[in-house]
């Protein structure tokens, strides 16, 4: 069985800590065990970091961004090993890790542009007085990572933070490991000095070490709300900056005129899509109007998401579990049950469920991380909108409309930090920034994007005077 390191001073390291599991969620078969660190070697790695990124943020932005230009052709070149090593600890389908894999290489893209907009300002304040700003590394940068998107949300971070000058920390999920090590491997091989990448595998004393340890500046986090909050009392209350990203219960609103076959179709893929296991999957479908047609058209079209075919594997049992204790307990109506649908002898499937309400207040809060859309029906889009504010997150929503106003009135009334419009997953792409609101973020700016480069620097502001003594003024 494959043993899966740390990374630590450019090259593999075999941590003494607890040995975790990991599990293939396709056949829930063993594949490998992490060899975790423990807190004191931790707390050695992060120190071996620091001292590499001294010299790290000394180099240019020109010389930085061609590691990470060197990285992007990488990836690419790696394309077909990434897939591979995401669908066999992740369970997603080849086309959903190959999509991982290219949103790698756009976040790569725009890394090696930050210097060009990254550039501080310069004015002539007085007579002979200049004052401007210089961007400097803030020192060193953590990710906390999920399972969900073991390539992609570690890249939101890596090229940026490295760009900027930083060392950088990488924890994974104890649940997809590996592609952390390939990305380590491919920095090597790009340029980046050793020990300025470090990868620490464990578990949540882990996360301790690194929220606690004085000379990590910044911790970002990906993952569950009440995760989330925790991580950023943490970190911040140790005086650290710091970005953490919690859940969501996404919602889309569907107007009566449009065409229910095709936005049936769009929003089965935000729902199902991924089985889904991300941040931005869709979950609540309002449905204005009496005429609308979009909920008979989920029912036809969910036969179409296949266990182990369209629809990938839950992570682990207890996912499973999770959802059948959620459907077995609901207030609605199970239009479709995911249980009674045919899968795999092996792996933790289950296919997509739609649950209608009577009331919006029947429905859960809960975000639940599965392949289940949550239907509730609106009298008028006021009545959407209102219900969608209701919501304790609010990453994306999305409305469906053939009519501008109806368009232009959701997108300034929802709230959300990323909006669609007849898009089922409201992503933006580089150079616009990924990031929720509520409970959906704690911290300040986004984690992608333009909105991103604040986090990974220290803007300094250089206020100089060379005019001779005898021109005085209100600044000498």
């Amino acid at each position: 069985m494959k043993k899966v390191m740390n990374w630590i001073e450019g090259s593999a390291f075999a941590g003494s800590g607890n040995m975790i599991t990991v599990v293939n969620p396709r056949d829930e078969h063993e594949i490998a065990s992490i060899s975790s660190v423990t807190p004191i070697e931790a707390i050695q790695a992060i120190e071996t970091t620091v001292q590499a990124s001294k010299a790290w943020s000394q180099l240019t932005y020109k010389k930085r961004s061609e590691v990470i230009f060197n990285l992007r052709t990488l990836i690419a070149q790696n394309e077909k090993l990434l897939i591979e090593t995401i669908v066999e600890e992740n369970g997603k389908t080849e086309d959903e890790a190959q999509a991982e894999v290219s949103k790698a290489i756009e976040l790569c893209e725009f890394a090696t542009s930050i210097p060009s907009v990254i550039s501080g300002r310069t004015q002539y304040a007085s007579n002979g007085i200049e004052v401007k700003e210089v961007n400097q590394a803030i020192g060193v940068v953590a990710a906390i990572t999920p399972f969900n998107f073991p390539l992609m949300v570690p890249m939101w971070t890596i090229p940026n933070a490295l760009v900027c000058g930083n060392g950088f920390i990488l924890k994974p999920s104890e649940k997809t490991p590996s592609t952390a090590l390939i990305i380590a491997q491919l920095l090597k091989e790009a340029g980046l000095p050793d020990g300025v990448f470090t990868i620490l595998q464990g578990s949540r004393e882990i996360v301790d070490v690194i929220c606690d340890h004085k000379d990590v500046d910044v911790v970002t986090f990906v993952g569950s709300t009440p995760v989330a909050e925790i991580v950023y009392r943490r970190a911040t209350s140790n005086l650290k900056r710091s970005l953490a990203l919690g859940g969501a219960k996404n919602h889309i609103i569907v107007t009566p005129e449009v065409d229910p076959i095709i936005t049936a179709k769009e929003i089965l893929n935000a729902g199902f899509g991924m089985s889904g296991q991300r941040c931005m999957a869709a979950s609540t479908v309002l449905l204005v109007g009496e005429n609308n047609g979009c909920l008979d058209e989920l029912i036809k079209q969910s036969v179409n998401w296949i266990p182990g075919v369209q629809l990938a594997p839950l992570v682990s049992a207890e996912s499973v579990a999770l959802v059948d204790s959620y459907l077995q307990t609901t207030k609605g109506t199970l239009r479709v049950d995911g249980r009674k649908t045919e899968k795999p002898d092996k792996g933790y499937y289950i296919g997509g469920s739609i649950i209608e309400y009577a009331s919006y207040k029947d429905m859960p809060e809960t975000e639940l991380f599965a392949p289940v859309l949550e239907v509730v029906h609106c009298k008028t889009l006021t009545e959407a909108i209102a219900l969608q504010n209701e919501s304790p997150y609010a990453n994306g929503a999305s409305i469906f409309t053939d009519i501008g106003e109806n368009a232009m009135v959701a997108s300034l009334g929802m709230s959300s930090g990323m909006i669609g419009v007849n898009i089922g997953v409201p992503v933006p792409r580089d150079p616009f920034s990924f990031g929720g609101l509520k409970g959906s973020k704690f911290g300040v700016g986004d984690i992608t994007g333009y909105n991103a480069i604040p986090l990974f620097v220290k803007c300094k502001k250089i206020t100089t005077k060379w005019n001779p003594e005898h021109k005085k003024d209100w600044m000498s």
